[in-house]
């Protein structure tokens, strides 16, 4: 592929950037605001609309390959890059980043998102948002050139040779838990609600009453409204850390707790992202070896999702080898490259675990589609749905992205055999 030139405008995200360590404090609701300051350095409110830039690159045929650099909803949390400014990310690209990339040719996605994601300035890698978004336009542009599926690109690239099929769809409802949860149960999503459990005293309970409260609602809003007795959606809740925080830690109480959770949620399975936060990547990894093997010994039928403090692949990497969770959330933004999220999803299910592309509510529709093409070509056991909080958008997104896919690699591959017996 030949790329003659690049152009790059800021554009909207699918949400809201959010300051998570404000949030965690107990603030009060102002509306859609929260009331507060923001304590988190890049924050100038505690909730700010979502930004984005679309990179987009000219081909030498004409065609226009996009890809969009965004961040997650919690920006500088969990040991992630500071919130995002566009101009800063504007300079960047141009001065560092279309200079590499104008008038170059590319064997491939792999070669040139290699080179873009590896790249220093001043002795640091360049910034996380940036090397996301240029290299979903790198791998859009290889599509494009080859006449191929986002998905058949990575996996001819990374020899994976699973079938392109759909994948399991997680949405979010935000903190609009019940209206949305319908949504989700008539639209028959895989997985739900998220729940957005970010607080304690309003949405967890300090002995975690509210959330086993909303727990019981949702089975039973799941049965009541359900149109056809086969629909099973799995339960996940992210819960932010705020177990730990309800119950100081104790990894025995907390076990009790699930174990409450999973009792109340039953006949459903329960996956259980965060619920400890201990601080730094070491740290969570050891607690999260530590949880899981309780779980295990006491029969609790809840999976252990990891979320924060695992960023990059150096960190799923730290994960996986140690066994410390049930279910990794590659969360795409976090990772830089896309060939990072590749690489992620590939290392966990060959190390056996259960391999989450999710990501965040505050991307964009390029971004939701590229990744989901990413999450088809490596076998993702769950994917989110994506951008946006409103449920219906993202799961549209999404969903249709990958009925599209699947149903043209499968019109392709019986056009092939038909050439091959004429």
């Amino acid at each position: 592929m030949r790329i003659l030139d690049v152009v790059c405008t800021p554009v909207d995200a699918g949400f809201f950037r959010d300051d998570q360590n404000a949030i965690r404090s107990g603030l009060g609701h102002n509306g859609f605001l929260y009331e507060g300051t923001p304590v988190t350095p890049g924050f100038r409110e505690i909730r700010e609309a979502g930004v984005a830039v679309s990179v987009m690159l000219i081909l030498d045929d004409g065609q226009v390959a996009l890809g969009d650099c965004a961040e997650v909803q919690y920006a500088g949390a969990g040991g992630r890059s500071v919130p995002l400014s566009c101009a800063q990310l504007v300079e960047q690209l141009n001065s560092h980043v279309l200079p590499r990339l104008r008038g170059r040719s590319f064997e491939g996605f792999r070669e040139a998102a290699e080179e873009i994601d590896s790249l220093e300035l001043a002795g640091e890698r360049l910034s996380t948002p940036l090397r996301y978004g240029v290299t979903q336009a790198l791998l859009h542009a290889a599509a494009l050139t080859n006449g191929e599926t986002m998905a058949e690109v990575v996996q001819r690239e990374y020899g994976v040779r699973s079938p392109i099929d759909l994948v399991a769809i997680f949405s979010q409802c935000g903190d609009n838990r019940y209206d949305n949860v319908d949504k989700m149960i008539l639209k028959r999503v895989d997985a739900l609600p998220h729940g957005l459990i970010n607080d304690v005293e309003s949405k967890l309970g300090r002995t975690g009453e509210i959330l086993l409260e909303y727990v019981g609602w949702l089975r039973r809003r799941i049965l009541e409204i359900r149109t056809s007795p086969d629909y099973e959606p799995r339960l996940h809740f992210d819960t932010y850390g705020t177990i730990g925080m309800a119950f100081e830690g104790d990894l025995d109480r907390i076990v009790d707790y699930l174990a409450e959770v999973a009792r109340v949620a039953a006949p459903f399975a329960v996956w259980v992202e965060h619920p400890i936060d201990a601080g730094s990547r070491d740290e969570q990894v050891a607690v999260y070896v530590r949880l899981r093997a309780l779980l295990r010994e006491r029969g609790v039928p809840v999976a252990l999702v990891v979320d924060e403090w695992c960023n990059t692949l150096e960190d799923i990497d730290a994960f996986t080898s140690a066994q410390a969770a049930d279910v990794i959330h590659v969360k795409t933004p976090d990772l830089g490259g896309v060939n990072n999220t590749i690489e992620a999803l590939l290392m966990v299910r060959s190390r056996g675990l259960k391999a989450y592309s999710g990501g965040t509510c505050n991307e964009t529709e390029q971004s939701a589609r590229v990744t989901t093409h990413i999450a088809m070509a490596c076998g993702a056991d769950q994917v989110l749905a994506k951008p946006g909080m409103g449920v219906d958008e993202g799961i549209m997104i999404v969903r249709n992205e990958m009925a599209r896919t699947r149903d043209l690699v499968r019109w392709r591959a019986e056009q092939s055999g038909r050439q091959g017996l004429s």
